[in-house]
């Protein structure tokens, strides 16, 4: 369960996160209730997920994993430019968070 209690709270906190440009400094009401919405689902899962999994682990999967959503989303959503360093860094981070998965002691069953 706790995976699932990861996943909820990597995909909430990327709402939040994409949803800030859209809230100009919060003074745009739907988008900044998103952000609020979506930081606070994510950190209440976060914090459910501290229980079976260690703090380093979790954090390097939630905001890895994080990083590369809300670039992609940037892409998607505000149309940035991705360049080829963009990539090979995502791919890294997503490299890194395998490794932590498949190769690390610390990481949770």
């Amino acid at each position: 369960m706790h995976w699932i209690y990861l996943a909820v709270a990597i995909v909430s906190e990327v709402i939040g996160t994409a949803a800030l440009k859209a809230a100009q400094g919060f003074t745009r009401g739907v988008p900044t209730l998103l952000v609020v919405t979506g930081y606070g689902i994510s950190f209440y899962f976060l914090s459910l997920v501290l229980r079976t999994i260690p703090l380093g682990v979790s954090y390097a999967i939630w905001s890895g994993v994080g990083i590369a959503l809300v670039t992609l989303a940037g892409w998607f959503i505000y149309d940035q430019r991705l360049d080829l360093p963009t990539f090979l860094g995502i791919g890294l981070i997503i490299a890194g968070v395998i490794v932590i998965n498949v190769f690390g002691q610390s990481a949770a069953a």
